[in-house]
């Protein structure tokens, strides 16, 4: 029933749809009419119809059509060319140009003489009369015109080739302005360019001006590059006047108090009894800011922070380590203090952050092992960080590409060396070995004053305790060592029971928990980085023992390492690299060729009488392959060294073999020793 019902409702539907359709006549349309033809003011519905219906608009006429065209041109004027078109569009856009740049035409002028001034082959005489030519029409108007990216490079070229008294002339002009061109784009290029060009006296008076904009500056992008140049210009007292600002509001606001010869936040607050809560609150304004915007490029702001560590408390240090440790350190690491700050980062973050550092510097590793302060870091992250597999997979993997520029290099060696002979003065200097040992007083394990009192202390106790019993002095002695142990011990399990904390998890173990050789031979022997290094030696082993610096790459390689670390996993690649270098010795010496022999050469003579001395097995093989039979020829120059190293070996066996053929070229004088070596030797 509800189907018929539904059935007889749609007819009467369609009949109300058709009806609307209807006109008066009664005659039904196919389509609705939408507006009238003419309309009638006797039927007032017509214009009630006209909106609802109105819902689809009337197309609109491209302005190319036909009848726009005839009304804008006419009939008369003919139609323009593209040429026209381009010069009309051309002239309007200048004109424009000119309402909104005041100095435009000045500009254009400016253009046109920096064309013809800083060409290369243009006479010393005609470029100096179109630079005079330049700043008469710029007087008055620089300061203006500094901040245009096409007046700024006339400007510039004008300073660098001008001479002393119109560079004097440009400086007085720009100077009172120098605040407002330090945050301009294009202007700051011409600061640097003045301050570089600047007298001593000049350069002294454009940093006092800077004080008081120092923090503000820094908080810049672009005003914190002029600081940063004139931080690195100025002398001491100059970058001690600029740093000031930062540490305190004291020092701040009064000049007299930045004028003192200590250097060192610490002592400074001593000196002047400045209170540290106040200078650190002062700080962190200054610092917050910067780290939030990532200006972290200049060693202005690594000083500040580096300061800063040096009396931040504990959460205060763990905060700021929290925020570097990531991709922004990879941007500071190439100074000396930012490279302090990185040690300091690996060494006391957590495990996150470490990871966050090594994942940062992807992509960047090979720059950094070439850079002289960025490298210390990467040396750092080998010697503490215990996640080997990380390690390997984003540095060694990206350093095992490289291997022969990096052991060639001046820097970069200092990565393969530290895993073949770590901390050694040799390869290391004493700032690097210091870096190494850098700690943050506040979030290092063991502080040195306590460990001081509690040493006095214990000291007062065993001498008290011997006045008062008759115990010898060797037994003391025992008893005081014994003491020291357990107390100790207990230290350290209170330490370790304090490590579970929330707060003490700020603070992670320095320098690793993993054992030093095992960490090192998860880098160097399992991650495969030594059996690569070696494949290098033995096809560029001429190359490395004739460098200055690749010679002690390749020494460190066939000696086995320190503690023979690639012994026994290397044996047989180690025996293709000693006899790689002795077929090199094996070859005849001839006057004739222009490349010089390995035995005569300076550097690899000097190499090969090391390794005779430190490692027996090359020594044979040498032996063996190349000198047997042929001595005299080589007792004479730089090649009697390594003749001599035979007989000064500590090994019985080398000197053994040795010395049936040696020895009549020593009674000769054909080839000299020391007697206290030769005699040391024979004991």
């Amino acid at each position: 029933m509800a189907a018929k019902n539904q059935q007889t409702q749609k007819p009467n539907k369609r009949k109300q749809f058709s009806s609307t359709k209807t006109d008066k006549d009664g005659s039904k349309s196919k389509k609705p009419k939408l507006l009238s033809s003419t309309p009638s003011s006797a039927n007032p519905s017509n214009k009630l119809l006209k909106k609802p219906f109105n819902s689809s608009k009337p197309k609109r006429e491209h302005p190319t059509h036909s009848k726009f065209k005839k009304s804008e041109s006419g009939s008369d004027n003919k139609e323009l060319t593209k040429r026209e078109r381009r010069i009309q569009a051309k002239e309007l856009a200048e004109a424009r140009k000119k309402k909104r740049k005041p100095h435009y035409t000045l500009e254009q002028e400016l253009a046109s003489l920096w064309e013809k001034m800083r060409r290369r082959n243009i006479a010393k005489e005609d470029r100096s009369k179109l630079i005079t030519e330049a700043l008469q029409k710029m007087k008055g108007k620089i300061p203006e015109i500094a901040g245009s990216h096409v007046s700024s490079r006339v400007l510039q070229t004008c300073v660098k080739y001008c001479s002393q008294t119109e560079r004097d002339a440009v400086f007085s002009e720009l100077q009172p302005h120098l605040l407002t061109l330090s945050c301009n784009a294009y202007a700051v290029h011409l600061v640097k360019k003045m301050f570089d060009a600047a007298s001593k006296k000049q350069l002294a008076g454009v940093i006092s001006s800077l004080r008081g904009h120092v923090a503000s500056l820094l908080r810049h992008m672009v005003g914190s590059v002029v600081i940063e140049h004139a931080y690195q210009l100025g002398n001491a007292s100059q970058k001690q006047e600029l740093l000031m600002e930062l540490y305190s509001t004291e020092l701040h606001l009064f000049k007299d108090l930045a004028s003192i010869k200590e250097s060192r936040l610490i002592d400074i607050i001593s000196k002047l009894d400045l209170q540290k809560s106040s200078v650190l609150r002062h700080m962190s304004s200054v610092i917050q800011p910067i780290l939030e915007k990532g200006i972290l490029d200049h060693s202005m702001i690594h000083r500040v922070l580096i300061e800063y560590l040096d009396i931040a408390d504990k959460s205060s240090a763990a905060d700021i380590i929290q925020q570097l440790s990531g991709p922004l350190l990879v941007r500071m690491i190439h100074t000396r203090e930012g490279s302090k700050i990185g040690m300091l980062c690996v060494k006391h973050g957590s495990a996150k952050e470490r990871k966050k550092i090594i994942k940062g510097m992807k992509g960047h590793i090979s720059k950094i092992a070439h850079d002289q302060c960025g490298c210390m870091v990467l040396v750092g992250i080998f010697s503490m960080v215990d996640d080997t597999k990380l390690i390997t997979k984003i540095i060694i993997r990206e350093l095992q590409t490289t291997l022969k520029e990096l052991a060639l290099d001046k820097i970069a060696r200092r990565l393969l060396l530290q895993l073949l002979h770590p901390n050694y003065s040799r390869y290391l200097n004493t700032d690097g070995l210091a870096s190494l040992n850098l700690t943050v007083p506040s979030l290092s394990s063991k502080n040195e004053s306590e460990i001081k009192s509690k040493k006095l202390s214990r000291d007062e106790e065993s001498s008290k305790k011997a006045a008062k019993s008759d115990i010898p002095e060797e037994n003391l002695d025992e008893e005081s060592t014994k003491e020291v142990a357990t107390t100790d011990s207990d230290m350290k399990a209170t330490e370790s029971s304090k490590s579970d904390t929330p707060e003490e998890n700020l603070n992670s173990a320095e320098g690793g928990k993993k054992d030093p050789s095992l960490r090192r031979r998860e880098l160097l022997v399992n991650s495969g980085l030594a059996e690569n290094l070696i494949d290098v030696c033995i096809e560029n082993a001429e190359e490395l023992l004739t460098s200055n610096f690749g010679k002690e790459v390749i020494f460190e390689v066939a000696k086995g390492g320190s503690d023979g670390i690639l012994h026994p996993t290397l044996d047989e690649k180690l025996n293709n690299l000693h006899e790689a270098i002795a077929e090199l010795a094996a070859k005849p010496k001839s006057d004739e060729s222009e490349e010089e022999h390995v035995l005569e050469n300076f550097h690899s003579s000097r190499t090969i009488r090391k390794l005779i001395l430190d490692c027996p097995a090359f020594a044979s093989t040498l032996w063996k392959k190349s000198l047997e039979g042929k001595c005299q020829l080589w007792a004479q120059g730089h090649s009697s060294k390594v003749v001599s190293a035979f007989l000064e070996s500590s090994d019985s066996e080398v000197r053994k073999v040795a010395k049936e053929e040696l020895q009549p070229l020593v009674d000769d004088g054909t080839l000299k020793i020391p007697e206290t070596k030769q005699s040391a030797n024979e004991n």
